[in-house]
């Protein structure tokens, strides 16, 4: 059942993290925000489409690591329609897509009806996309664009290598990352904790369907055998630190994520003796010019892609009941928002 719209003009829908009056945090869902209380920038948007990431789930679970303030509307996604601009690069009716830069963390964000930004932090939606599309890939198809230009970068290549390893592969940056790579004519080894995700993974793309478990015990050793020719990593901890010593020589590991832990329990040996490389990816805080690249990437990518095996949409006021199954890892692939179902 549909909620009821709020009847108030101007007013909008969307979660609202505030302190509870015991040092902690509550959502509640909202139809009665007013125009002020949305903060202030130079664009106002009419959100379409926003996300339910890791974050989202975070932060309104209460999580402080995440809300850095308060009162605050979760989502560091959106996707929409531009209602009211205050800068001439972007004008009324324009599709804009939104990740990163603080938004439901620091400042509001996409998980509500407004979205209220600055403009220098928006991207406008290649015409290729829709902004369904658009919040299909937020900031995890964003982020496995930057892992993927990273490994091609520092020379890592399709033709003729060894596979590229996917961690965390039937999530939503895994997910992307499988799907791009193959796209781009690499082979991919997908690891994954959830065997029973193998067919989903190989629809995408994935040659191979590896177990989490097996590799972190394959790569007990400083060196292993030489398997991998580049990973693409959002585990972190121990399966990372297994991968780094699979990777052959001037092999390029990409770490855009920590949802195995944030410590590294590994040896210079993989780096000093097989000259291998790891690398850092921050999807936050990226300038224009890289955007639009990756967003230009993306959109040429998008044709033929499955959205509908790689994408869940709910509706806005189920964010918080999703929230959970999120944060222990069982969705597959990206939880895409319908803000206005």
């Amino acid at each position: 059942m549909k909620r009821r719209r709020c009847s108030l003009a101007n007013h909008t829908r969307g979660w609202w993290i505030s302190e509870d009056g015991s040092d902690s945090l509550s959502a509640s869902f909202r139809e009665d925000i007013e125009p002020a209380e949305l903060g202030v920038g130079t664009v106002t948007i009419d959100v379409d489409y926003s996300a339910l990431n890791y974050k989202d789930a975070l932060a309104l679970g209460g999580s402080r690591g995440v809300v850095r303030t308060t009162p605050l509307i979760p989502g560091i996604d959106a996707a929409g329609i531009i209602r009211e601009s205050s800068d001439p690069g972007f004008a009324v009716g324009e599709r804009v897509v939104l990740t990163g830069w603080g938004y439901g963390e620091s400042r509001h964000g996409g998980l509500a009806e407004t979205l209220v930004a600055d403009s220098q932090h928006l991207m406008k939606i290649p015409g290729a996309l829709s902004s369904y599309q658009a919040a299909c890939f937020g900031t995890a198809g964003f982020t496995a664009a930057l892992a993927i230009s990273a490994l091609e970068k520092s020379g890592v290549v399709a033709t003729g290598g060894l596979p590229i390893a996917v961690t965390g592969a039937a999530g939503a940056v895994g997910s992307w990352s499988v799907a791009l790579l193959a796209r781009r004519g690499y082979r991919v080894s997908a690891i994954t904790g959830r065997p029973h995700e193998a067919e989903y993974l190989r629809s995408l793309g994935a040659h191979d369907v590896l177990s989490r478990h097996e590799m972190i015990d394959l790569g007990k050793r400083p060196l292993g055998s030489e398997t991998f020719g580049g990973v693409i990593d959002v585990a972190g901890g121990e399966l990372l630190a297994a991968l780094l010593s699979m990777l052959a020589s001037n092999g390029v590991a990409v770490a855009c994520g920590l949802a195995g832990g944030s410590s590294l329990p590994t040896t210079v040996l993989p780096f000093i003796l097989r000259g291998i490389s790891l690398i850092g990816i921050n999807s936050v805080t990226k300038d224009t010019e890289v955007r639009e690249r990756a967003w230009s990437d993306l959109a040429e990518l998008a044709s033929g892609l499955p959205l509908e095996t790689m994408a869940t949409t709910i509706e806005l006021d189920s964010a918080l009941s999703w929230a959970p199954t999120v944060l222990e890892g069982a969705t597959r692939g990206r939880i895409v928002v319908n803000v206005r179902a």
